[in-house]
């Protein structure tokens, strides 16, 4: 009873956190330097795994600990590096680690020398129980329903359906804009039947610098399904939409979801974070979930933001309105410096 409640007050604690900046939270703010579009996710052996882009573009490293906190201090291990020509052999960008079926698969997204901006999808996998351990074999490209600029896929899996969402480039659009998309998977590394969009970038404030929905984030949670996604080019504008659904609707019909009209995670000049964007979700065993995401502790940047290495990756405790929906609220002030 006593852990029970020591557990609940911490949870509510950590909530009260990202509303207030007044107090610490268990791990270091940022929690990893010039690491963005982060990722992290728990498997039953209890480590927690983190995986991330890292500013020459050109790797897979990844890093684990018992706790989030320990993270800043764990040794990435690399994985994987790029190819010298040809398919993913530049801009190696957002890597996600999963492990399906009793196997561990990397989803990434990577371009070409000779054409860099020839961004796909690519899977990597490994049949070790330990992905720091064991052999990385390239599966080759996830196929969509046409070839054109991918990026950010993650996999979820709801009432026994597992499902990639992802961000692309509809070549019948006539424009660099992405969209988040939804399939279903026929297998680890296969997409099954039609692909369906669930957003565009039709409000101003997902069209600042560059017309962008993309790095969706998936969270079931209180009979719902949650999608965040990062709008707007990568400066200061970057910020998070969100997207949901009922637990028990066709998540294949656009119509089931539903889309904030104003972004819900956004710069903050009081608190010098700008530019918070490509989250990913993690539920802790006390219940309490994190917002787990990149940020700068500037906001004027020379130049394409793509090429500034000042994005950190950033961890804080999600909160949740009295009907369920998730409440970002403000990025933390840092705690330590980058």
């Amino acid at each position: 009873m006593l852990m029970t409640l020591t557990r609940g007050l911490a949870a509510l604690l950590l909530a009260l956190l990202a509303g207030s900046g007044l107090a610490e939270a268990p791990w270091p703010n940022p929690l990893i330097p010039q690491r963005a579009d982060p990722h992290v996710m728990r498997h039953t052996d209890g480590w927690v795994y983190l995986m991330a882009t890292v500013p020459e573009y050109d790797r897979l490293e990844l890093r684990r600990a018992r706790t989030v906190a320990g993270l800043a201090a764990a040794e990435p291990r690399v994985l994987w590096r790029r190819h010298e020509q040809g398919p993913m052999s530049r801009h190696v960008w957002a890597p996600e680690l999963h492990f399906i079926d009793g196997r561990w698969f990397i989803y990434f997204s990577a371009g070409e020398a000779a054409e860099p901006w020839k961004i796909r999808l690519w899977v990597l996998e490994n049949t070790s129980p330990d992905p720091m351990q064991g052999a990385w074999v390239e599966r080759g490209q996830i196929r969509t329903a046409w070839d054109s600029f991918t990026l950010d896929a993650t996999v979820f899996e709801h009432r026994g359906q597992r499902y990639m969402a992802w961000a692309q480039t509809d070549p019948a659009a006539g424009s660099h804009s992405t969209d988040i998309y939804l399939s279903r998977m026929a297998s680890p590394t296969r997409l099954e039947g039609p692909q369906v969009r669930l957003s565009r970038p039709e409000y101003a404030w997902e069209q600042v610098r560059h017309r962008v929905n993309e790095a969706p984030a998936v969270l079931v949670r209180g009979g719902r399904v949650f999608m965040s996604y990062s709008a707007a080019g990568t400066g200061a504008e970057y910020c998070l939409g969100l997207l949901w659904a009922e637990a028990g609707a066709d998540l294949m019909d656009p119509a089931s979801w539903h889309k904030s009209p104003g972004p819900v995670f956004t710069s903050s000049a009081e608190r010098g974070i700008y530019g918070p964007g490509h989250n990913s979700f993690l539920t802790e065993p006390d219940g309490t979930v994190l917002n787990v995401y990149h940020a700068r502790n500037y906001r004027d940047i020379a130049g394409d933001p793509l090429k500034d290495t000042g994005r950190t990756t950033r961890v804080q405790p999600l909160g949740f309105t009295a009907d369920g929906m998730p409440d970002f609220g403000r990025p933390l002030p840092e705690t330590t410096p980058p």
